[in-house]
């Protein structure tokens, strides 16, 4: 996640897409009008259910799964993904909204989250970006989902993107909070300018040793300062951040987390078998499957999305949150909800 990065520049503010009543029609971008919303308005409805009802689980892959259900088994399967430093709480709100619209909703926590664990004691705590992606295809196939709807904000929408990217066949239609956000390591090596490097401030701190030992001592405050740092204006509760904060708790989530951010940088290893996913990856492949990609006002500049608008070659729509951080689901649930229902009639 770069947390302030994008705000750290002042940001091209565009139209704002109004929260309104779920239904399951198309939007036609080219028709729909612009309106502006409050940020209060469009967080109507979060905070609305504080329990993700019984938590399943199933092995796929190399892991044993944890995941919330909502809805009919017999719905469209929708998948949706959370992020750094979040857990499937992001989705408390938008799981029962989806629900309703005859959606099957299913949400994992990702690997080193909440009570998924790796099956073998063995296996590499690895947190690269396309291993995290084949829990999910593993996950569907575990479930026996041959396509579904596909949605996400920070690891979730790049996992989510990267999905998409490389086993297209997979994917009905997705949602990505912040757009194209897939890694390729050789730009990471390249400088910021000092104020942009400023937002990395976490990642240069997971690079160290000490870094390390002071997220594992740490991490239920450090992870309530990214909360704030990234959503400024989201009045989150103690008790709304501690029900996620206990999937912090995993046994894997601080070596998952400092794998990840060491390995964007070239600081940790990849595995040989995800070196055919990372070679397509670092192509920058373009997205084809139908998608709605959400700016908020964590994306600074960027928010009017087009500066990756072109890596999405198929039906594409961009949406933006004035007033909204970065965990969009959670902050704004019925807009967020919308979006996954609209891009599936895309």
């Amino acid at each position: 996640m770069n947390i302030n990065r994008r705000r750290l520049f002042s940001g091209v503010l565009a139209a704002v897409l109004a929260a309104g009543t779920l239904s399951a029609c198309a939007t036609d971008s080219s028709t729909t009008p612009a309106t502006a919303t409050p940020g209060s308005a469009l967080r109507a409805g979060s905070g609305a259910n504080t329990s993700l009802g019984p938590i399943k689980k199933i092995d796929a892959g190399v892991l044993s799964v944890a995941y919330a259900e909502f809805g009919p088994a017999t719905g469209q399967p929708v998948i949706l993904l959370h992020g750094w430093p979040y857990d499937a709480y992001s989705y408390a709100d938008v799981g029962p909204l989806l629900a309703a619209a005859g959606y099957r909703v299913l949400v994992p926590f990702l690997r080193g989250y909440g009570e998924t664990t790796f099956l073998s004691a063995q296996t590499v705590r690895n947190g690269q970006q396309s291993a995290i992606a084949r829990d999910i295809i593993d996950f569907m196939d575990a479930l026996h989902i041959d396509k579904a709807v596909l949605g996400g904000f920070d690891w979730g929408a790049r996992t989510v993107d990267i999905i998409a990217a490389l086993w297209p066949q997979r994917v009905k239609a997705m949602v990505a909070v912040s757009g194209y956000i897939i890694t390729q390591q050789a730009a990471q090596q390249q400088p910021l300018a000092p104020e942009a490097e400023l937002g990395w401030w976490y990642q240069y701190y997971f690079a160290t040793e000490r870094g390390r030992l002071g997220y594992n001592r740490n991490r239920h405050d450090f992870n309530k300062l990214i909360w704030q740092r990234a959503s400024p204006a989201w009045n989150f509760d103690d008790a709304t951040y501690d029900r996620s904060a206990t999937a912090f708790d995993n046994p894997d989530h601080v070596d998952i987390v400092i794998s990840n951010y060491r390995w964007r940088l070239s600081l940790a290893p990849g595995e040989p078998q995800y070196d055919a996913y990372e070679q397509q990856l670092a192509t920058g492949p373009a997205i084809t499957v139908p998608a709605i990609t959400i700016g908020s006002d964590f994306d600074g500049a960027a928010k009017d999305g087009k500066p990756y608008a072109a890596k999405y070659t198929g039906k594409h729509e961009h949406r933006i949150l004035d007033g909204i951080g970065h965990n969009v689901p959670q902050e704004a649930p019925h807009p967020f909800a919308q979006a996954i229902i609209d891009a599936d009639r895309l």
